[in-house]
């Protein structure tokens, strides 16, 4: 299935049905008077988090999305059915914004989350709406109203507990297929990950979700390259991993692009709790690696691992310390929670 993170799409609610005008006409009754029922209501159009999606590729092939317009009204007072919903199904972790890009109206980050996103039209009065004691026969009655509509943006951005970042050809896919059982595309090449990819990492009982990001360069936060529309990815992670390339010939100049990179994007990115990593270990000479990993903790100013994905080296080690940091910001997400909660409640023994 292709991966897509952003889509366009177009809403509109259902009109309300028209007002019926109708008089009674049965026999033997001589001042019958009006019987026109009410118009129906509009459908409206919701956004719904469900399971099982990925991807928002089901909105690359429709991007138009109307809800059922209400029944008229007819004679015998009778009011008109409403119209059906329209339901746009996304994965969790879909947010929706404006026309403009910009302005969030929702942020879906668990299944079973709805969010109204156009209202359908009232249905009209019918005659009978109408009728007074100096009006016995009123001739009029209310069209429907129209429902809304818009243009939104439908923006995925991924769930996990760690993601993995660093320059292209880093050995972050060769890292995520050698922990997981997810098996992306691994090349010699830059830019071999063009799509975001997922796996789980079991660790003894215990197990976390791990995001392969498209590598980034210098002035990707500008739209140098694709690492800037992947970005938002790692949003949502509790902490960053951090893969430099020990093959390359200055790490700390590697390291400082990304960093960089992260730093100008904003978002929070600048705070999360990072890891750092040289990877491809098994291809250095000892005396070069160490050397290699003076200079990479000096500019980082942190511990840093020597990890190789091809032969398993340090991998161990790096993933209890990723578990580490995950269980740590979950700690501290729920003591925030609980705070904010007491402050809203006030303290009860």
């Amino acid at each position: 299935m292709k991966f897509l993170d952003q889509a366009k799409v177009y809403v509109k609610a259902g009109n309300g049905g028209a007002g019926c005008v109708s008089f009674r006409r049965e026999k033997f009754i001589e001042f019958g008077g009006p019987d026109g029922g009410d118009g129906g209501r509009g459908g409206d159009v919701w956004a719904e988090c469900v399971g099982g999606l990925n991807t928002l590729i089901d909105y690359r092939y429709q991007q138009h999305f109307k809800a059922r317009k209400g029944t008229h009204g007819m004679g015998q007072n009778r009011t008109g059915a409403g119209g059906a919903d329209a339901v746009l199904k996304v994965p969790v972790g879909t947010e929706i914004l404006e026309e403009d890009g910009e302005t969030v109206i929702a942020d879906l980050t668990e299944v079973g989350q709805r969010v109204l996103l156009a209202r359908g039209g009232n249905g009209g009065f019918g005659n009978t709406h109408f009728k007074s004691s100096t009006n016995r026969a009123p001739r009029r009655a209310n069209p429907g109203l129209e429902g809304e509509e818009r243009w939104i943006w439908l923006r995925l951005k991924l769930i996990a507990d760690a993601g993995l970042v660093g320059l292209p050809n880093a050995g972050k896919s060769t890292f995520l297929a050698s922990v997981t059982a997810a098996k992306p595309k691994i090349a010699d090449y830059p830019f071999t990950t063009l799509h975001p990819g997922l796996g789980v990492v079991g660790l003894g009982d215990r197990e976390f979700v791990l995001a392969d990001i498209p590598g980034l360069i210098e002035g990707a936060h500008e739209g140098a390259g694709i690492g800037d529309r992947f970005l938002g990815h790692v949003e949502r992670c509790r902490v960053l991993v951090h893969l430099v390339d020990a093959t390359g010939e200055d790490v700390a100049a590697d390291y400082r692009v990304v960093r960089a990179e992260l730093d100008a994007y904003g978002a929070g990115l600048e705070d999360k709790p990072e890891l750092v990593a040289l990877s491809k270990c098994d291809a250095v000479l000892q005396d070069d690696l160490e050397e290699k990993r003076r200079g990479l903790a000096r500019e980082c100013g942190r511990d840093v691992f020597l990890v190789s994905a091809a032969s398993g080296f340090g991998m161990r080690e790096l993933l209890g310390r990723i578990l580490h940091e995950i269980e740590a910001a979950e700690q501290e997400e729920r003591a925030r929670e609980d705070a904010e909660r007491t402050d809203q409640t006030g303290w009860r023994p």
